[in-house]
Order: structure tokens, then C-alpha cells, then sequence
């Protein structure tokens, strides 16, 4: 009795530490951190090459969550080279070979979506400018890049980054940040 009492105090003291070494893994803010990625169109992209850049982490069940910060971007953001927001879909399972082409075909579908919505907002602000470019889309099949992010494999969380030019983390959020957090941090 005495060791099963010993091993259950040894399981729940190991466990009280799990959440501080995930949070250890997490991303600081003030930080500066060069993180790279392809997006589905084949541009090389990263955190610290000369953009302030918002950074969104999604699955595909949170479409809205992205679109949401998308639209809360500050207008002088628009059509301009020296920011860009890229969404980075973490597929939650793994897919073979044939489901990634399918996945990936589907989300380029919905990224043309996007754009056609993006275009109206160009043209209100008159932006002459094709708002396809200006959509970054990364796939995150197997977590690489989520690990990246400081968030481990399996996780679902939302979150939101805005890194700087250099790549210094200027803020993060687990959730939808309002318009004016976003606009103090992009800033």
C-alpha cells in the first residue's frame, strides 16, 4: 500500500510540472525567433525577412476565427509590401499522400475564395492591386510548423503572432484578438 502511495505521488508530482515545461516551449514576446515556411503557392517565407508580419494558427474547423483577423487588419496594412498576414491551416490528423493533394487542392480552393473577398475591400480602398498575392496560406501537415510556434503536436488552439521585421515577437494571443490590440501590435 505504501508504494502504490509512493508511485501515485511520484505521478501527480511529475504531472504538476508538465504544464511548465509545455509553457517553457512557448514562444516570448520581445524575442526575436527566424521561422520558415512554404506557403501552398511555393513562396519561401519567414518571420524576420523585412516584414511586420501577423501570423495566424488555425485549424480547419476555425475558418471564421481567421477571416475575422483578416478583416481586423488596419487599412494602411492593405496592398502594402511592408506587411502581410499568413494563416498556417494544422491539419489535426495525418493524411497519406493522396489526402494532401485533395487537402491542399481545397484549401487553395477556399483561398480564392478569400481573395475575391479581399479584391472588393482593394478596390473599395482602391488598392490596384491583385489581392491573390497578397494571401499567404502554409499547410501543416505533420505539426512541423506548429512545433515552430512552441505548440505542441495535437494541439487545436487557436493563435494569433505579429512578429516584427526582424522577427521579434510583438504579441501573441490564444484567441481572436480585437482591432485595436492588433492594430497596437502591428504598429
Amino acid at each position: 500500500m505504501k508504494l502504490r502511495a509512493l508511485q501515485f505521488f511520484f505521478l501527480v508530482a511529475i504531472l504538476s510540472l508538465l504544464p511548465a515545461a509545455l509553457l517553457a516551449a512557448a514562444l516570448s514576446s520581445g524575442a526575436t525567433y527566424s521561422i520558415s515556411f512554404v506557403d501552398i503557392d511555393g513562396n519561401k517565407l519567414s518571420t524576420s525577412d523585412g516584414h511586420v508580419t501577423v501570423l495566424v494558427l488555425t485549424t480547419t474547423a476555425d475558418p471564421e476565427k481567421a477571416r475575422t483577423v483578416g478583416d481586423r487588419v488596419p487599412d494602411y496594412c492593405l496592398g502594402n509590401p511592408n506587411y502581410r498576414m499568413i494563416t498556417i491551416i494544422r491539419f489535426a490528423r495525418k493524411h497519406l499522400a493522396i489526402g494532401r493533394k485533395i487537402a491542399t487542392a481545397l484549401v487553395r480552393h477556399r483561398v480564392n475564395e478569400e481573395a475575391r473577398r479581399l479584391q472588393a475591400r482593394y478596390d473599395a480602398k482602391k488598392i490596384a492591386r491583385d489581392a491573390r498575392k497578397d494571401i499567404f496560406t502554409v499547410t501543416d501537415f505533420d505539426g512541423t510548423v506548429s512545433a515552430q510556434l512552441g505548440e505542441p503536436a495535437g494541439a487545436t488552439d487557436f493563435c494569433v503572432f505579429v512578429f516584427g521585421r526582424n522577427g521579434e515577437l510583438r504579441a501573441q494571443w490564444h484567441g481572436v484578438p480585437t482591432a485595436e490590440q492588433l492594430a497596437a501590435a502591428i504598429k
